[in-house]
């Protein structure tokens, strides 16, 4: 999801009870969200409903369904196809929540991803990963490249009575795949893009990555920036964003390691990632303690050459698209769809 914090106060029933002395002491807290215990058991606050494929409206006409990707680790997709006769690209979207919570059966995102199947007119294959602090990184970034390579398994297969795939992957154009998604998926899509890079196309074809879509990626860094020191009141706050990196980066690593900061010291250069053939698209909300930080990494992509474009989103916060009922949001994420479709069609 985005990255949720506790000031969310999306529902009166995610307060979690203090006392839990079989598991010792709380070591690490957002609080209304997740709570870490010294011995390692970790709760969940259920701030979200979790709907199921079917909760759809009829006037999107949008089908949806679940599928198991890899039952050894749970990891499965949600899958959003347009009623229509040909075949439209795909979009490999991550979900978002510091890697640490959400889910790709959330109500938030199953109404945004649905909405968005429509208006752009793509299948969505919502990737449901595992989350940290269980499964610290690159947990996350190996389901997203099993996602992919379950695609093409699929597509390899097709034909097969032992398939059951054929009411979505018959409408996939895979010569027009994107990767996406918000927050810390966005952060995902963005490391799953650069592995595949790092590939021989022949052992990924026929599937052709044409772009990355990153809303509100979810980047860090030791070195503060002007926007992280704002008090926006949106759905990120610093301390939330330090806590969820703790927990989600292998032990020892700070916020200066390239999957929090792609920016940073001993990272490998982005003119040496072969991106080139990426377009990127980066969303970028006003009111985000992000902003500066997405805006840096624009800046860096421009200056090494690569094909990149953002949208402003004003007035807004983090994960507006998501969490927010406002008018104003309501408006800037048809913005924002539209920027998407407009990407999508571009890249093609």
């Amino acid at each position: 999801m985005a990255t949720l914090t506790s000031n969310l106060s999306l529902s009166s029933q995610c307060t979690i009870p203090k006392d839990y002395p079989a598991h010792g002491c709380v070591v690490e807290e957002i609080e209304g969200l997740i709570r870490v215990h010294k011995d390692g058991y970790v709760e969940r606050a259920q701030v979200v409903p979790c709907v199921s494929a079917s909760t759809m409206s009829a006037e999107l006409n949008v089908t949806s369904g679940d599928m198991v990707i890899d039952s050894v680790t749970n990891t499965w997709a949600r899958l959003y196809v347009p009623i229509c006769k040909q075949k439209v690209p795909l979009l490999v979207y991550f979900h978002g929540g510091g890697f640490c919570v959400g889910s790709a059966a959330w109500s938030c995102y199953h109404d945004f991803l649905a909405r968005l199947s429509a208006k752009v007119g793509c299948v969505i294959m919502s990737v449901n990963y595992r989350l940290a602090p269980e499964n610290p990184l690159p947990a996350p970034y190996d389901d997203g490249i099993k996602a992919i390579m379950w695609v093409l398994h699929n597509q390899h297969n097709k034909g097969s009575a032992s398939t059951s795939t054929e009411w979505w992957s018959a409408k996939c154009n895979l010569s027009s795949v994107f990767l996406g998604g918000d927050s810390a998926g966005a952060n995902i899509a963005y490391n799953v893009a650069t592995r595949l890079a790092a590939c021989d196309g022949a052992a990924l074809r026929p599937l052709n990555l044409k772009g990355l879509i990153l809303i509100q990626p979810f980047f860090g860094g030791e070195e503060r920036t002007g926007s992280e020191a704002q008090s926006w009141g949106s759905a990120l706050n610093l301390a939330a964003s330090d806590t969820y990196w703790r927990l989600a980066l292998p032990c020892g690593a700070n916020r200066d390691h390239p999957w929090c900061n792609p920016l940073g010291k001993g990272c490998l250069k982005l003119d040496q990632l072969n991106l080139l053939r990426f377009r990127t698209l980066v969303c970028i909300s006003e009111m985000d303690i992000l902003k500066d930080r997405n805006m840096e990494f624009c800046d860096a992509l421009r200056r090494a050459g690569k094909r990149v474009e953002y949208g402003m989103f004003k007035g807004v916060g983090h994960a507006f698209q998501i969490l927010s009922k406002s008018q104003l949001s309501k408006t800037r994420t048809k913005e924002m769809m539209a920027l998407l479709k407009s990407f999508i069609i571009m890249a093609q």
